[in-house]
């Protein structure tokens, strides 16, 4: 905001005194720098430097800005400039500013705005010099005591705080009492708000609404049917609408660059059969390769739906490819938040462990981060969750299943029901409800008909297509199949629910609020707010690659008024916390006497292991509770990195012979500093061991394997696999080949660098179509990245060679591979490449590897061979 405009803000909530300069400056408390802006204001022919402070950076209104701390310019203020000190920052322009024994210190960029800000000060100092008579500083008193000195000779009344000392941060004040109206207008609305919530039955009443949740597999399928029968069964018209599908488009187009017509072509029949008895409008479309979720509301009702966000989450290997995942929906109706999750979990019978850790990946990483303040699922009053969710029928013989089936003998068979068996168990779906099945399983059938599958597998029916709910005043009034649908191997589920939302009466809601601001001016400067937290040093044991750990926060209210906190980024830090750390919640808001669990996580992914190993960063960061209203709390978070083969470079891996945990940490770093001048063979391995032994593996036990490198591994034999490379064994490799395919996927992502240098990726792009251009590159990579690029593919043409037991094509691993060897560098959390963009990008870089799995190159280094 340039320097008039943030003037003029400044004035305008100061009436009756003079802004006569002000100015952006960081404020110094130690190593922290945190924004300030100073103004110096004067009234009565005598002036005051104040220090003023934002909710929002910058300012946009008057209402963002409060009051820190006053200093009088009389006889003992005193001000330095320190022009000598040069930092390694650059900036060299420091601002001392005492009076008695209490000093601040701030920093400003050189600047025209700092030289103007500073001539208004020196004219500030030299008219209490020039006066004869004593100046005039009464009018301060209606601002908070700012420091404490004698105050004869300035007229100010002398008060003396328990937070006012002697010390560099004697300045920093408490706000004055939110009754007076001084605090940020946040604060004061977190205390209306908390007011308000108070006397809720008071103007808030509940209404009935009708949610249709409808989810259908179509099996790549387009829509040659009517969905009136589906989606307009019921005589009344449904207030919402929430409608999923799964395998929407099962083309190697739609799975690798999440592209498809279908979507057009669903989206247009599910507005053909929509309900005729009401006008609906879209609230939001989301999909995620084959998953589409896309809610509706009456036209009539659009004005009561707000803070509309989605997000999507990939399951699929590397928790990223989206041909398993969830899509996911929020908004705010009336009052009431509500959440739709559209899923599509893991498939086969035996697989029900992958589908709980889909379920907890969804539910867990689910985001709506374009929301204010971010939510997740479990932030939600009312929570619908459906989906092919692919829990089947096991220990009971198929025959026998279709005998009850046609018998209408559900619940002798549901008894065996995977996903019943695990919400019993507690380790899927906590607190959520579903209704009674009464209707035939959903899945499988011939395609056309409502016969049971009579393919080889012969499959015994299941209900993998289900409804579930989660929140109070939610009445389930249907819950059922549609099996006239027989197009899909699946049949169609819908459920319709009698919804309860608070609404507010205006009316009513008017007269409370008069009155409770009328309570909230009589309250008095004691009511600031209080907060406690349980200690300010979180320290977490060893934490190793992949593995998170947690730990709670207690921040515990004990004032007499809310308090809203935030943990805030560190002054030139581009977020609040490091990129191994995780805050939930990161803001809210703390009702008196009571307390908010704060979950601290350490995760260390393939984005911060290489520092870590490297020694470029360390365990250790200082997290700023901000508590608006009050002083910043600084809390550290320490711990012990154990090293990994993941996170670190291929040429310091394959100058590496022993187990890497068996280096110190001094050797490793000297190795990382040193790796350029690994350009030959003398003294280390062609390819890390770590890459042979898992590409070894493969070759041994994983040619034939079904959808390798598509199916993803379980986390837990990942850990093995990770402590297995780290610390050398003699046992065999852990795990699944699935495991081991996506380990070896993670170890190449987490490499610092991707196997071509992202300083090849524009050349590599232009010349995607000529494959003799993409051979000289691949020639011009150094050693190690030319063996393993070639070893790796020549992997991947022996997978190819077996495609017809292993069920892979030479596009799909071009994909594949092709984000592995081109891996985009990374950007900041809150930028994303427009889809288009990704598609394209993806494209030319699947080109440039299908070059390599369909062409020989005897002119490169000859293929590497497993033995």
């Amino acid at each position: 905001m340039g320097s008039v405009d943030l003037l003029s803000l400044v004035q305008t909530g100061f009436t009756g005194e003079t802004v006569l300069a002000c100015l952006e400056v960081s404020k110094m408390q130690g190593w922290v720098r945190t924004t300030r802006y100073l103004a110096i204001i004067s009234k009565s022919g005598s002036s005051a430097f104040f220090v003023l402070t934002s909710t929002r950076v910058p300012p946009i209104s008057p209402a963002d800005v409060s009051v820190e701390g006053i200093v009088p310019i009389d006889s003992n203020f005193k001000f330095e400039l320190d022009t000598e000190t040069q930092h390694e920052d650059g900036h060299d322009l420091y601002l001392s500013v005492s009076s008695n024994k209490s000093k601040l210190l701030f920093e400003m960029m050189p600047s025209s705005k700092s030289n103007a800000f500073v001539g208004e000060l020196y004219k500030a100092v030299d008219n209490v010099v020039r006066k004869s008579g004593p100046l005039e500083y009464n009018w301060l008193n209606r601002y908070p005591p700012v420091i404490r000195h004698d105050c004869s000779d300035n007229g100010l009344k002398e008060e003396v705080h328990d937070s006012v000392v002697d010390s560099p941060d004697s300045l920093t004040l408490p706000r004055e009492s939110i009754a007076k109206g001084s605090t940020p207008i946040a604060a004061r609305e977190s205390v209306i708000r908390y007011m308000m919530s108070r006397k809720e039955d008071q103007y808030m009443y509940k209404q009935s609404f009708r949610i249709f949740v409808g989810t259908w597999n179509v099996n790549g399928q387009s829509p040659t049917v009517d969905l009136t029968e589906w989606l307009s069964c019921d005589v009344d018209p449904p207030d919402i609408y929430a409608i999923g599908f799964q395998e929407l488009d099962l083309s190697t187009e739609a799975f690798l660059f999440n592209d498809t017509p279908r979507e057009n072509e669903w989206y247009n029949a599910v507005v053909s059969g929509l309900h005729n008895g009401a006008k609906y409008t879209r609230v939001k479309l989301v999909r995620l390769v084959g998953m589409m979720l896309v809610v509706f509301v009456q036209q009539k009702l659009r004005q009561y739906v707000t803070g509309v966000a989605c997000d999507t989450v990939g399951t699929g290997i590397m928790g990223k490819m989206g041909n398993k995942g969830g899509v996911g929906v929020r908004l705010d109706f009336h009052s009431t938040s509500i959440c739709f999750v559209n899923a599509h979990l893991a498939a086969h019978v035996e697989e029900y462990e992958r589908r709980n850790q889909d379920y907890r990946d969804i539910y867990s990483r689910m985001c709506f981060s374009s929301h204010h303040p971010p939510k997740t699922i479990k932030d939600h009053d009312h929570i619908y969750w459906l989906g092919d969710l692919n829990y089947r029928i096991t220990d009971i013989d198929p025959k026998y299943v279709k005998d009850c089936v046609e018998r209408d003998s559900f619940q002798k068979v549901l008894e065996y029901d995977q996903l019943i068996k695990q919400c019993r168990a507690q380790t899927v779906f906590v607190g959520f409800k579903e209704g009674n099945i009464m209707f035939k399983p959903t899945y499988k059938y011939d395609t056309g008909t409502d016969n049971w599958d009579s393919s080889e597998k012969h499959r015994a029916p299941a209900w993998c297509d289900r409804i579930l709910w989660k929140g109070e005043s939610i009445e389930q009034i249907e819950y059922r199949s549609h099996p006239f649908l027989k197009i899909s191997d699946h049949k169609p589920v819908s459920s319709l629910f009698d919804a309860k939302v608070r609404i507010i009466d205006a009316v009513k809601y008017r007269k409370i609020h008069e009155e409770v601001m009328k309570k909230l001016d009589k309250l008095e400067n004691e009511f600031l707010p209080q907060v406690t937290v349980e200690t300010t040093e979180i320290t977490f044991d060893t934490v190793q690659f992949l593995v998170p750990q947690s730990k709670n926060l207690i921040i515990a209210n004990t004032g007499q008024v809310p308090v809203k906190f935030e943990f805030i980024k560190k002054l030139d830090d581009p977020y609040y916390c490091k990129d191994w750390l995780n805050i939930e919640p990161y803001l809210g808001d703390v009702i008196p006497g009571e307390k908010c669990e704060v979950k601290v996580e350490v995760r260390v992914d393939k984005k911060s292991a290489y520092k870590l190993n490297s020694g470029q960063d360390q365990l250790y960061d200082i997290l700023v509770l901000h508590l608006e209203g009050g002083k910043d709390i600084f809390i550290t978070v320490s711990g012990n990195y154990e090293r990994s083969c993941f996170g670190t470079s291929l040429e310091t891996l394959a100058s590496i012979k022993e187990p890497i945990r068996e280096i110190s940490l001094g050797s490793i770093i000297d190795k990382e500093k040193k790796k350029d001048s690994f350009s030959s063979a003398e003294g280390t391995y062609a390819v890390p061991k770590e890459v042979w032994f898992l590409v070894d593996h493969l070759y041994r036990h994983g040619t034939k394997a079904k959808h390798l490198f598509v199916q993803p591994g379980l986390h837990s034999e990942i850990y093995d696999i990770r402590d297995w490379l780290d610390n050398g064994s003699q046992e065999s490799l852990p795990g699944s080949v699935y495991s081991v395919a996506e380990a070896l996927l993670l170890l190449l992502e987490s490499c610092p660098e991707p196997v071509i240098p992202y300083e090849m990726h524009a050349a590599c792009l232009n010349c995607a179509s000529n494959y003799i251009q993409c051979k000289q590159i691949i020639q011009g990579l150094t050693y190690h990245r030319k063996n393993v690029f070639i070893y790796l593919c020549s992997f991947l043409r022996e997978l190819l060679s077996h495609s017809d037991d292993n069920g892979l094509d030479t596009k799909t691993l071009a994909a594949l591979f092709g984000g592995i060897f081109l891996r985009d560098k990374p950007v900041p959390r809150d930028i994303s490449r427009p889809r288009s963009s990704q598609q394209q990008l993806d494209r030319k870089k699947s080109i440039f590897i299908y070059h390599f799995l369909v062409n020989d190159y005897p002119d490169l280094m000859p293929p590497l061979v497993s033995s």
